[in-house]
């Protein structure tokens, strides 16, 4: 696979379900207040919204293009995220098949205490991805029973996302003050870190969460230099909470990204859709078929759309005709899966140590706290 498909992945896995906050009328507020993620909405300095710019990000026009007209083709797996993808992916964590937000979340409820007690406080806190922020609301509960307040520091790409969930959460927690930070992860990693002499007077350690194994998208060059991003972060004995899918049968993987309703399906051919309404692309979806592959070499599920016969598909505003044979594949997604002792090498190449590593009750998925050396 080109190295391109993992270059930028980091900040290519944005928002998921969040986004269904987003697509809700309420998003613009009540008549007369201000908009959401205003600043003025809140007293005493509750929240704040930054948007970073480092440079020209490629557009979805730019990435199509790049991709499509690649050996082998393959679409970035943010874009599967528009308002019709996210109300997809929030079915699919309801399915039976799609075991891993479960996992996760017993894992939080059964240990948010153990995670919090295992940092000296107090701490803020920061999240890569921060979705809705569902299960990271079981570490604000154990942080906020401890210290009374708490600062926490959302990365997120969508600014619609990051604008609703800092509201339900400030609406939520008094106690609570939010930096939501408009970036990719690398831009805000390098953001918080250039404020870092602003910590020193609060003495505050910090734990970042890293959940729902979105590590396992990232390639392994992109993975070790995420971490590394976010050692630069941290002090030593701060914290990172790693959340990783575990190897497991193929017979049980396979059905959680290629389910038997065909809600996976239709939310990866939903990027040959969004291709078509924004850019006046010609897919005909009943011509593309969603694959789901386990690479044992890689250790990884990967999502493929498979094209069912020779075929030329026009992009009009890129003025681009992409040609197809029967049977070639756009790739879409990685989803790597790992063992503790995995995530124990990636750590300790990273300049972290697993102190603590929790697992659901079916040992599908791990939560490990990585302690900065």
């Amino acid at each position: 696979m080109a190295s391109g498909f993992d270059r930028h992945m980091e900040r290519d896995i944005a928002s998921r379900a969040s986004k269904i906050d987003a697509i809700a009328d309420s998003a613009a507020g009540r008549v007369g207040e201000p908009p959401l993620g205003t600043p003025s909405r809140w007293p005493a300095g509750r929240l704040r919204l930054r948007r970073l710019d480092a440079g020209h990000r490629p557009s979805f026009a730019e990435d199509v293009r790049q991709g499509l007209t690649s050996s082998p083709k393959v679409l970035q797996p943010r874009y599967f995220y528009d308002d019709l993808g996210s109300l997809l992916f929030a079915t699919i964590c309801a399915l039976p098949e799609y075991y891993l937000t479960r996992a996760e979340a017993e894992i939080l409820h059964a240990h948010a205490g153990e995670i919090v007690a295992s940092l000296n406080g107090p701490v803020r806190l920061v999240e890569l991805g921060s979705g809705d922020a569902r299960k990271t609301r079981l570490l604000i509960d154990a942080l906020l029973a401890r210290q009374g307040r708490l600062d926490y520091m959302p990365i997120d790409v969508s600014a619609s996302a990051l604008e609703q969930g800092s509201e339900q959460l400030l609406s939520t927690y008094p106690n609570l003050r939010v930096t939501a930070l408009v970036a990719d992860y690398a831009e805000g990693l390098r953001s918080i870190r250039d404020q870092e002499p602003l910590r020193a007077g609060h003495a505050r350690n910090t734990l970042v969460l890293f959940l729902g194994s979105t590590v396992g998208n990232l390639g392994p060059e992109d993975r070790v230099g995420l971490l590394r991003e976010v050692r630069d972060v941290l002090r030593p004995g701060d914290a990172l909470l790693l959340g990783t899918d575990l190897k497991k049968p193929e017979s049980i993987l396979i059905p959680a990204y290629d389910d038997p309703l065909g809600v996976t399906a239709a939310f990866n051919l939903n990027v040959l859709a969004r291709i078509n309404r924004e850019l006046a692309g010609g897919f005909d979806l009943r011509q593309f078929r969603h694959l789901a592959r386990w690479n044992a070499g890689k250790s990884r599920v990967e999502m493929h759309l498979e094209s069912r016969r020779a075929q030329t598909v026009p992009i009009r505003s890129l003025d681009l005709e992409i040609p197809f044979e029967e049977g070639e594949t756009i790739h879409t997604e990685n989803s790597h899966k790992f063992t503790v002792e995995q995530v124990e090498a990636l750590a300790a190449e990273t300049g972290f140590k697993v102190t603590r590593v929790w697992q659901d009750s079916g040992r599908r998925f791990a939560s490990s706290l990585l302690v900065a050396r």
